[in-house]
């Protein structure tokens, strides 16, 4: 089975240099890409889009439909990440362990004792455990609401100046991330559950997609901004602007909702209960 393994990585690598080999040569002022490609959007993107960022412009509008497959790459390595790693098994464990909030003691409750109530200042905690800290989760407190600030400011700015949906879907998820780490990622599941992240990953997906089939509606191409203008309100050079902010509104909440899923999953090696 190795054997077969090797042959099949030997084969497609060495078809992968082959072509490679019909490459332009770096930095070829003559290749296609310099000659038609790049001083088209350079000069026209302006004019085309009304988006001075010609990166965003590029990504999200000349090649959206590449784009959106990225998008939809993502969300696949989500669903794919819980089918691999997501476990529903429920096993009684031997024992629990609670932590008595105002004190910090923590029990060991074995299994069929009786278990503490919520109403003694007691909470369940996980064999994998950060013990309180005030510096840690008041420090959180205090620069989450501004990391997801800014990556909202990325998201909503990102076809006017450096960001994107991409970028500011990261960072939004990596606020959630540091929540959960600063915290425990029971307390992440209850803000942002399984559930809503599923439903968020398959929300940016749909947005993206769905403002395609809306410009089919009003009997453009699929991805063509500009049939918004009627919609929007705007002439049909603002409408491909404000339809790229659309679609990397989309993109965003997909990215965001993916980094979610693999941190709970991997985390938590699929259980959802414990973990950091």
């Amino acid at each position: 089975m190795k054997a077969i393994r090797a042959v099949i990585v030997l084969l497609f690598g060495g078809l992968l240099i082959y072509f490679a080999l019909d490459f332009p040569v770096w930095g070829d002022l003559k290749s296609p890409a310099s000659t038609h490609v790049s001083p088209y959007y350079i000069e026209n993107t302006l004019e085309d889009t009304s988006v001075p960022n010609i990166v965003t412009a590029v990504l999200a509008d000349y090649r959206g439909y590449d784009t959106m497959f990225e998008t939809i790459v993502i969300f696949t390595a989500g669903i794919v990440c819980i089918f691999l790693l997501r476990t529903f098994k429920t096993t009684v464990p031997e024992s629990r362990m609670y932590r008595h909030i105002p004190t910090g003691i923590t029990l060991r409750i074995e299994k069929g004792g009786k278990v503490p109530n919520e109403s003694d200042h007691f909470e369940r905690i996980d064999s994998v455990w950060i013990p309180y800290d005030l510096i840690i989760r008041t420090t959180c407190r205090m620069i989450i609401p501004f990391i997801q600030i800014f990556a909202l400011y990325v998201i909503a700015h990102g076809h006017h100046s450096p960001g994107g949906g991409f970028q500011g879907g990261v960072i939004l998820g990596a606020s959630f991330v540091l929540f959960a780490i600063g915290f425990n990622l029971r307390s992440a599941i209850r803000q942002m559950s399984e559930k809503i992240t599923a439903f968020m990953c398959a929300l940016g997906v749909f947005i993206y997609a769905g403002t395609g089939i809306l410009c089919m509606l009003f009997k453009s191409n699929f991805l063509d901004y500009s049939a918004l203008a009627a919609l929007l309100g705007t002439d049909p050079v603002t409408a491909r602007s404000h339809g790229i902010l659309i679609v990397e509104i989309g993109v965003g909440i997909a990215v965001m909702a993916v980094m979610l899923m693999l941190y709970y999953n991997l985390a938590s090696a699929g259980k959802h209960k414990e973990g950091l």
